[in-house]
């Protein structure tokens, strides 16, 4: 590291910048303007004095995000040591930011890069902005549940042979439902071809800390991963970390961050990395066996109720299921004749319980390092009710939870293209210019440049009539869809 300085990861320097800082009562003759709260003291009661008091502006004493020198440089290479990177940044706009930042930092306009096509709507909105060419691999499909899976070596080595000029490789590390890619035969893969190879980490931070994980983009040997800290790593809602190997520079990468993310880095959003870093650095490994021994407990208990699969390692196939992320609880439900979105509805309505998503045939409860057994168990016994109250005959759910897409062109071309709005049911064969997606998961069912098929017009109005969040287009309804002239 710099300097040669030994790093103490019981430090958190933001945080304990911030705490001198309370403590030095100064006069804020700056932003923001409501001036450590007291100019609104609705805000202040909601969110407290602790929290609106260190909401402050960038400052000598605190460092600056778009050029850190002092403490934020410091909490950056103490996340870099605790994750094993050459350099970490701190992301304040989401792993969204860090997603894109990634793919801009390799890609500019014309540059192709292989892809799998589950990836995030923010990776093809980083095509948009900076005219790469997509390469897809097309994911195999598990038909019983319904979810694409990881890219295949075969189909990564085909693509790399039909396209050795593409700069990139990107893989999911994990899926949204726990399923790895053979991170490390792709990097290898990648390094040979003279390709980087980036990796979307939002749901992997806890592979850098916890035993028994699959293999981490950082220790697989990764150029670039996004970590979505806030997620199973404890950090506040929209703050994120890019990590980068030794292969690439960090001063571009900085300046490639510093053309989209604010030049008004949240302080509440960079100490909680800072202090997020710290807690997972110390007390990771035995956060997530607790997460592991919880999130099995809930797969077998949910299983021994019938009717649902809450799915797990033993569908490790050694290619396109390379992996499984243990921590997670997807569970297939089409078999009690449910949608995953309809259980998904009927738990949050009838029993005040919020999971992460639910999707055609599937939901996901996410289990982290702020849960407890005794939720688990109202959980496992309000799926038990549900099946016994709502199960009906399983047959006409659709399953197919991916369609194979049609590339025709390029998603900046078709997103800044000319076009047109037309009724969705008279779309069938004409080129879409915007984003379809069901959020969460975010996996866009149309992105731009892609063609449109009776079948994805059939998916979309299946999804909408079970009750999906259907977002994306410029129609709110999604009655109307745009489309190239």
């Amino acid at each position: 590291m710099e300097n040669n300085k030994v790093l103490d990861q019981h430090s958190a320097p933001i945080f304990e910048a911030l705490e001198n800082f309370r403590q030095m009562r100064v006069v804020p003759f700056d932003v923001p303007g409501h001036k450590h709260g007291r100019g609104n003291p609705e805000l202040t009661d909601f969110l407290g004095k602790q929290c609106v008091g260190i909401d402050v502006n960038s400052m000598k004493p605190l460092d600056n995000l778009c050029h850190p020198v002092s403490v934020i440089r410091e909490a950056e290479m103490l996340a870099a040591d605790a994750f094993g990177a050459a350099h970490a940044f701190l992301m304040v706009g989401g792993t969204t930011s860090s997603v894109q930042s990634m793919v801009l930092s390799v890609c500019k306009r014309g540059d192709k890069i292989i892809l799998p096509r589950n990836v995030h709507r923010s990776v093809i909105n980083a095509l948009v902005l900076c005219g790469a060419i997509p390469v897809y691999v097309n994911p195999e499909v598990d038909h019983r549940l319904g979810i694409s899976l990881g890219m295949q070596r075969e189909q990564v080595a085909r693509a790399i042979k039909e396209n050795p000029d593409a700069v990139a490789i990107l893989v999911n590390n994990p899926t949204y439902y726990g399923i790895c890619s053979d991170i490390r035969a792709i990097v290898k893969m990648a390094h040979d071809a003279g390709m980087y190879c980036l990796a979307d980490e939002a749901h992997g931070t806890h592979f850098y800390f916890g035993e028994g994980m699959p293999a981490s983009a950082m220790a697989a040997g990764a150029d670039m991963a996004s970590v979505s800290m806030h997620k199973s790593g404890g950090s506040l809602t929209q703050s994120s970390l890019l990590l980068i190997g030794p292969n690439v520079s960090e001063g571009h990468v900085r300046q490639i961050i510093n053309l989209t993310q604010t030049t008004s880095g949240s302080y509440l959003l960079m100490s909680s990395l800072d202090i997020s870093r710290r807690n997972l650095a110390l007390r990771g490994k035995e956060i997530f066996a607790k997460v592991i021994a919880m999130a099995e407990y809930a797969r077998e208990e949910i299983n021994a109720v019938g009717g649902y699969y809450a799915f797990g390692r033993e569908l490790v196939n050694g290619n396109s299921i390379f992996d499984f992320d243990p921590t997670k609880l997807s569970v297939h439900t089409r078999d009690i004749g449910l949608a995953g979105i309809e259980v998904y509805d009927i738990l949050r309505d009838e029993y005040d319980i919020q999971i992460e998503f639910g999707d055609i045939g599937n939901i996901l409860a996410y289990i982290s390092i702020g849960d407890r057994f005794q939720e688990l168990e109202r959980l496992v016994s309000a799926l038990a009710e549900i099946r016994r109250r709502y199960q009906k005959d399983s047959s006409g759910l659709l399953s197919q939870e991916y369609i194979d897409p049609e590339v025709v062109s390029s998603p900046q071309e078709a997103f800044y293209a000319k076009k047109e709005s037309l009724p969705i049911g008279k779309t069938a064969g004409r080129v879409c210019s915007e984003f379809v997606m069901c959020y969460p998961p975010g996996i866009p069912i149309l992105a731009p440049g892609e063609r449109i098929t009776q079948q994805i017009l059939d998916y979309i109005e299946y999804a909408k009539l079970k009750g999906c969040s259907m977002t994306g287009p410029e129609d709110p309804d999604i009655l109307n869809l745009n489309v190239l002239v």
